[in-house]
């Protein structure tokens, strides 16, 4: 259902609903169907309407002809004697035609952006404006009127000048022009380019013939710019005198100005004053048009090569090696090619607008990865072949899925690089440094131009989080994956290896159990104290043993399980591990000597903890 098929009646049946996205959509381009318009009154005609519309264009192409004769017929009008007579009479009786047309037009009401389409408000407001009694004049041929009144012809140059008229016509053509410069499905340089040639070649053609109507009406015809070379210009032919007028027309336009065709008389040098000054604004206007349309095609380019420049010199500066200046260049070309479009498309959209872009880009893909199926913003990004994306031993920031192209998973050992396996489409890379909160284990690299989406460490926090819907989906996700990495981690992983075996010695997994063992495991995996790394530091998260009874008293049994977990930020994430591990809600933590604990950095790697 179209825009427009929103559209209701009012009880009073006198304005119908029309938001000013209604005409917004008709100047943008966007193609509106007919079946919105069967709400209007009878007889009444939407302003946007195809059938308008084609035919307001259709009077653009006669107001061509009327920009054209009315100065001609004015210069030429004795040498004319009524040729073109047939021709105005009928292009007027279109537009007669559409003056009438007008008075069945519904209008869009600016205060209250509403469709009116009252026979009565629409003639009142037509025939207020200025433009009912210019069109009216434009189009009434009083020359014949007043031949058929008096019963003779009557030549007064009176009747020239309201020939003249026509010219009001014009602002049909510039209202064409602002559409067109607005329509999407129109090239906006073309549209604008042929708006500066019409501009000129009516200029050109106005002066030309302007100019041949002052020496025509001057007293003296040899004291006139033409006849001061010719002196029988008068007999000479339409088309010769024609070619003189535009001759001198677009030399002074040009400022050449040859000297052959000169201003002789008082008239003559006031108008060619006059044209010499509009040459200068319409010049102005013209090569101002022409930078912006040229310097707009060519300034990312300049930016760039700008970009370019600084990162050679850069590298110079400071002796980079070539393959690294390389792989600065091919990612800065990248983001010139890729990114830049991507960024300025999406940042002013909204975030409903850019998640449904998202789903429909990559679901697809995310749904093949281990730890977010069925999860429901992702950020899309390109790198050129050869890039590290990930360095080994780097503070985790951001994980990767793999959306096309291939990647490389490195490791350094013994001071050389050695390949671990290869990443296709639909794999993930950094997620065990975030996941676990230690250095990248590895390097990954780009082997071909590769599309990955970035998702934010801190964003994936705040997705999961304790009990929502998503955050028990990846929990879920990352439990069943790690179950199935029994024997098969690396090395490099052995805080993978150790949960994967504390998994395992467990109860085998119930997805009846998954609020409580997704709490549990979202505090030891994702609440679990984040450890500030860095080159001079191997810290690693601190790994203590609870215990669900007072350290003074000997249980047996399952209450004296112990349970080994990574310490949490705070007491009250600790108290709630404990209550998800032993099923009872307790209130104090305390140490192998009885005293309680109170601060948990006070805590070291491997203490007993009672929790009672």
């Amino acid at each position: 259902m179209s825009v427009l098929s929103l559209v209701r009646r009012r009880s009073s049946g006198e304005i119908r609903n029309l938001t000013s996205v209604y005409s917004s959509l008709f100047a943008f381009g966007t193609i509106i169907d007919d079946e919105g318009y069967s709400n209007l009154r009878k007889y009444v005609i939407a302003p946007y309407d195809r059938r308008y519309q084609l035919w307001q264009t259709f009077l653009v192409a006669l107001v061509v002809y009327s920009a054209w004769a009315s100065p001609f017929e004015l210069a030429f009008r004795e040498l004319l004697v009524g040729s073109l007579l047939p021709v105005d009479l009928l292009v007027d009786t279109f537009f007669a035609v559409d003056i009438i047309l007008t008075f069945f037009v519904a209008y869009l009401d600016t205060s209250t952006y509403l469709l009116v389409d009252d026979h009565k408000k629409i003639a009142l407001r037509y025939v207020k404006k200025l433009h009912f009694t210019m069109d009216l004049a434009s189009t009434l041929p009083f020359e014949q009127i007043h031949q058929i009144l008096t019963g003779k012809p009557n030549k007064s140059e009176v009747f020239g000048f309201l020939i003249m008229l026509r010219l009001w016509r014009l602002r049909r053509v510039s209202e064409l022009f602002a559409r067109l410069e607005k329509d999407i499905r129109i090239n906006y340089s073309t549209a604008r380019f042929c708006k500066l040639i019409c501009v000129t070649l009516f200029a050109v053609h106005f002066a030309g013939c302007m100019y041949f109507w002052l020496a025509v009406q001057h007293k003296t015809p040899k004291n006139t710019w033409i006849g001061n070379k010719t002196e029988d210009f008068k007999d000479l032919s339409i088309g010769l005198g024609y070619t003189y007028s535009m001759y001198w027309s677009v030399s002074t336009l040009t400022t050449v100005g040859y000297g052959d065709f000169y201003a002789v008389n008082l008239t003559e040098k006031l108008f060619s004053i006059l044209y010499m000054l509009f040459n200068i604004g319409l010049a102005a206007y013209i090569i101002g048009n022409m930078t912006i349309l040229l310097v707009h095609s060519s300034v990312q380019t300049l930016d760039m090569r700008s970009a370019f420049n600084k990162i050679l010199r850069y590298a110079n500066k400071n002796r980079l090696p070539e393959g690294l200046k390389e792989q600065m260049l091919a990612h800065m070309q990248l983001k010139f090619k890729t990114a830049e479009l991507q960024q300025e498309v999406l940042q002013d959209l909204p975030k409903t607008i850019r998640s449904s872009i998202a789903r429909h880009l990559f679901q697809n893909i995310v749904e093949t990865t281990y730890l977010f199926k069925g999860v429901s913003e992702m950020k899309a990004e390109y790198y050129p072949s050869k890039v590290d994306i990930i360095l080994q031993n780097e503070m985790p920031t951001y994980l990767y899925i793999l959306v096309s192209g291939s990647l490389d998973v490195l490791i350094y050992k013994n001071g050389s690089e050695q390949f671990l396996f290869k990443l296709e489409s639909g794999g993930m890379a950094g997620e065990i440094g975030v996941l676990f909160n230690i250095p990248q284990p590895y390097t990954v690299r780009s082997k071909e131009l590769s599309q990955v989406i970035r998702i934010n460490h801190h964003h994936f926090k705040q997705m999961v989080q304790p009990f929502s819907d998503d955050g028990n989906t990846i929990i879920y996700n990352l439990i069943q994956y790690l179950n199935g990495l029994k024997g098969k981690v690396p090395d490099e992983m052995s805080c993978v290896t150790e949960l994967t075996g504390d998994l395992h010695d467990e109860e085998p997994f119930n997805t009846e159990s998954l609020p409580s063992r997704i709490g549990s495991m979202l505090m030891i995996l994702i609440a679990g104290r984040t450890r500030d790394f860095s080159p001079l530091s191997s810290s690693v998260s601190i790994r203590v043993k609870i215990h669900g009874h007072h350290p003074n008293e000997n249980k047996t049994g399952n209450e004296t399980t112990q349970k080994l977990i990574l310490l949490p930020n705070s007491a009250e994430d600790l108290l709630r591990i404990a209550e998800n591990k032993f099923g009872k809600r307790r209130s104090k933590i305390l140490m192998a000597d009885g005293s309680e604990v109170e601060e948990l950095i006070a805590i070291r790697e491997n203490d007993e903890l009672y929790i009672i």
